[in-house]
Order: structure tokens, then C-alpha cells, then sequence
């Protein structure tokens, strides 16, 4: 019976399990259904573990109903959410719902600390600027605002630690997911304890970190009996699922960077260094999924939201139908240059989902078509804007890995890559973290001899947009005065 490689994607959204045999080719998929979002309160944002564990479960068993009598699943590799903070009692079983890297609660803890000075040594010591959704201001909100939920915590999970325990019954965890808990030393790859300390916790409540592509257990037997796996399965420790990704496309050394482009867009890059005296104050740092590399980052907000806002208020019809409308409609419209479109949430400088945006230069005669363009062409400028300080820095950008929702426009590749003079590669596949896992998978059981051997395996194709001159002068004249806009607008006041 012939070897194959799992690789698990387990999202924000939902599951999705991709099998692959060991040259690289895909045998099956299978997607759960979306997970609940509760909002029990105003910006609160949490999941059922329960209901991620059976879509877990779910995908499990319809992969392996469909190969297993053909392939014998030996490895499972999982690149998983990160941010998102589970507390659990002494058993690992939960005692809060998950409370998702989306949730708000602690905004105004987070900008007290702001106010205090202290992202002034928790950025360098952790890599990471502090946000609201992440762990460590989730915890130390847990003690301050509901001291029950944090006394009944006797361990605090990451997604990515509650999924492996319930399928080996290991508490482990990777460098790249508990980066993103924001409790980690990004220099030493150890819980840190001054994070800790700021967090209200002992170290001794967090998983074992263990490094990404070592075995972290074995499939627990009743796992097993469930789902249809061999008896022999194991659990390779996997990574975020950012990370996944990158070793997915080959992202493995500075260079190429990884642009996902979903409702919010974030790109990411390579460094084979922790120093932030090497990397622009506007990047987060983390753990890559191999040896001695770390990611840099840096999250442009809900660039894919704006647009979807506009189908939406401007087209009729199911969501495919507004899509392919406006691609049809789009053929016949110039670039802009005096329409400018300001995103709604994030850009270049601010994640936030709290800005306020819109068109200026509207005028009568411009179609509905044309405000879409706009807003592809932000999109373009936030990039380049973002970009500036990664090329002042040093660090080269050869070029963009364009995954996501955007990659499918017949128009947006192309805007990016005139905005920012850099080639956009769009590859032929679709389930990068799930692919990037089982490469992982691979490397974690020996059947490939290094990283470059794997990637060449499960090598896919890829179509390269390469910036047209002309544009690219032409979009150099336009970001100049999109800027102006951007920073005129900021300066007025938010009620009039």
C-alpha cells in the first residue's frame, strides 16, 4: 500500500484536509462546514472548540473513507489560526469558549499599555507590536475582568496545542503558533517571562514547544477508530498557518514574499535573523516553520473587504454573479487619475477594522465599474506604501506570491505589480497551508532529505505578471497624490 502525507488547514472559517501521495500529487480534500462566530458581546468574537473539534473529526474520516484501501496515511501535519486563546483545567478540557485573534475585548487594555511605554520592550522581546486579539492582553483581560474563567484556568491553549492534544493527548506546541500567543523570547524560541509576567501566568500553564517537523505524538487509538486512520499514524508538529503557506510556495529565504490577499491582506516575508535592528518597525516578527529562519509580516487590514463592500452595495445577484459582472464590466475602464478610493478598514500604516473611508474626486459621469478600480488601485498604493520601508531597510523583494481571493481577478494581479514595480506570481493551487503541512509532514518522517528536495517534489505552476513600464510611471504620478489625499483627510477631525 502506498505512503501518504496529510496535511490539515485548520482556519479561521473552517477545516479543509488535503491528502498527497509522496510525489507530491493531490489524492483527496475534503472542507468542513463554516464554524459559528458568537459575538455575546460588542466586539467580542468567539468559537465552540467542540464544533472545530468535529470538523476536525469530520474531515478526518471522509479523507480517509475515500483512500483507505489505496494509501496508508502515515503522517499528519496540521498549519493552524494562531492568536486565538482557549483556557482549559487541569484535564485540557475547556472552561471558556475559544476566544478568536478577531475579539476587541481588551482594546482598552491595549491602549493603556500603549499609553504606558510597554510595546516598548514586549515588540523587541517578542517580535510581535501588541494588538487586541492576541493572547497575552487576552489572559492578563481574563484575570483583570473575570477572575472566575482565569481561576478555573489551569492551562492556557493556542488552537493549534487543544487540536494536538486531542489527537495524541500530548500538550505540544510549535515556535510559530505560540509566537502568535505573543508569550514567546523570538531570540531563544522559549516561553518568556517577562510576557508571562505581564500575562498574569506561570510558563508552566502554556504547552511544550517543540520545534516545527518533529514528531508530536501518536494518533490516540479511539482518534483512530473514529476518523479510519492506521493504527501507526502520527502527529508531526506543524505550524501557523501563515507559515505553512510560505514553506508551501518556497518561501524559505529573503526575497519572494507572500501576499495573502483574503478579506484582510497581509504580506510576509523571510529574515534568517531576529534582530529588529534589521527590519522595519512597521513588521512583525515570528518563527518561520524551518530551522534558523524567522517570518517578517505586516497586516494591511481588510483591503479584500472594501471591494466586497462595494459588489455588494452595487450589484445584484449571488456572489459569483457580482464577480463576474464586474470582470466583465471592468474591460472597458481606464486606470483612475483623479479617483482616489481610501480603504474602510486598514492600510499601510493601521489594521484597524474601526477607519473610516471613502471615494474622493467622484464625480456624475464615473461608473460603478470605475469606483471598483479605485479600490483596487488603494489596495495597490497601501502595498507599495508598506513596502517602502521593507526596501529602505534592505531587505530585497524580488517578488510576490499572490494567494487568496484577489489572485482569481483578471485586473487586481496586475494593478499590484504596476503600483509597486514588482513581478506578481499567481500559482496554480489552492490549498497552500494544507500543502505546506504535508511537506512538513514529510521532512518530520525522513522521507525527503531536506526542505529544497521536498519543495522541488511538490512544486506547482505558477503564471508570473510582470509590470508594465508605462503604468508603473503612470502609478508613480498617482500614489504621490493618493498620499496627499490619505494624509489631508487624516488631518480633519472625526465629527464634524
Amino acid at each position: 500500500m502506498r505512503q501518504a502525507l496529510l496535511g490539515l488547514d485548520i482556519g479561521t472559517t473552517s477545516t479543509k484536509g488535503v491528502l498527497f501521495d509522496l510525489d507530491g500529487q493531490e489524492l483527496a480534500r475534503a472542507v468542513s462546514s463554516p464554524y459559528t462566530n458568537h459575538t455575546p458581546k460588542p466586539g467580542w468574537v468567539e468559537q465552540d472548540p467542540e464544533e472545530i473539534w468535529d470538523a476536525v473529526l469530520a474531515v478526518l474520516k471522509e479523507i480517509t473513507s475515500r483512500v483507505a484501501s489505496q494509501f496508508h496515511i502515515h503522517g499528519i501535519c496540521m498549519a493552524v489560526q494562531s492568536g486565538s486563546l482557549l483556557p482549559a483545567d487541569e484535564k485540557g478540557e475547556p472552561v471558556y469558549p475559544l476566544i478568536t485573534w478577531m475579539d476587541g475585548r481588551t482594546e482598552k487594555l491595549v491602549d493603556r499599555w500603549l499609553e504606558d511605554g510597554v510595546q516598548d520592550w514586549v515588540k523587541p522581546l517578542s517580535g510581535w507590536s501588541l494588538y487586541p486579539g492576541l493572547c497575552l492582553p487576552t489572559i492578563a483581560w481574563l484575570k483583570e475582568n473575570d477572575p472566575d474563567t482565569f481561576a478555573a484556568s489551569r492551562h492556557f491553549f493556542s488552537l493549534n496545542d487543544f487540536i494536538t492534544f486531542r489527537l495524541t493527548g500530548e500538550r505540544v506546541t510549535n515556535p510559530s503558533n505560540a509566537g502568535g500567543m505573543q508569550l514567546v523570547d523570538i531570540h531563544t524560541a522559549a516561553w518568556a517571562d517577562a510576557l508571562c509576567d505581564l500575562a498574569g501566568i506561570n510558563p508552566s500553564k502554556l504547552s511544550e514547544l517543540q520545534p516545527s517537523g518533529k514528531v508530536s505524538g501518536s494518533i490516540k487509538p479511539e482518534v483512530c477508530s473514529a476518523t479510519g486512520l492506521p493504527e501507526e499514524a502520527v502527529l508531526i508538529n506543524g505550524g501557523h498557518d501563515q507559515g505553512c503557506t510560505a514553506l508551501g510556495l518556497g518561501i524559505i529565504d529573503p526575497g519572494k514574499l507572500l501576499l495573502a490577499c483574503g478579506t484582510a491582506w497581509v504580506f510576509t516575508g523571510v529574515s534568517r535573523s531576529p534582530e529588529r535592528s534589521r527590519i522595519p518597525d512597521t513588521l512583525d516578527l515570528n518563527f518561520h516553520v524551518l530551522p534558523d529562519r524567522w517570518t517578517v509580516s505586516q497586516s494591511l487590514g481588510g483591503l479584500g473587504a472594501s471591494l466586497e463592500w462595494w459588489i455588494n452595495q452595487a450589484w445584484e445577484g449571488e456572489r459569483g454573479a457580482r464577480f463576474r459582472a464586474l470582470d466583465l464590466e471592468m474591460a472597458s475602464v481606464e486606470p483612475n487619475s483623479s479617483l482616489f478610493f481610501l480603504p474602510l478598514t486598514g492600510g499601510h500604516d493601521d489594521p484597524s477594522t474601526s477607519r473610516s473611508g471613502g471615494f474622493l474626486g467622484l464625480r456624475l459621469n464615473h461608473s460603478r465599474e470605475a469606483m471598483a478600480r479605485a479600490i483596487m488601485e488603494s489596495a495597490g498604493y497601501e502595498l507599495a506604501w508598506a513596502l517602502e520601508a521593507v526596501v529602505e531597510a534592505g531587505m530585497p523583494v524580488s517578488g510576490l506570491a499572490m494567494v487568496g481571493g484577489a489572485a482569481n481577478s483578471p485586473y487586481w494581479p496586475a494593478i499590484l505589480a504596476n503600483c509597486t514595480g514588482i513581478p506578481i506570481e499567481k500559482p496554480a493551487f489552492d490549498s497552500w497551508p494544507a500543502l505546506g503541512a504535508a511537506v512538513l509532514a514529510g521532512l518530520g518522517l525522513g522521507l525527503f532529505g531536506n526542505a529544497e528536495s521536498a519543495l522541488e517534489t511538490f512544486q506547482k505552476a505558477a503564471e508570473t505578471v510582470v509590470p508594465d513600464k508605462e503604468f508603473t510611471v503612470f502609478y508613480v504620478d498617482t500614489a504621490n497624490r493618493y498620499r496627499k489625499a490619505c494624509v489631508g483627510v487624516r488631518s480633519l477631525p472625526t465629527q464634524f
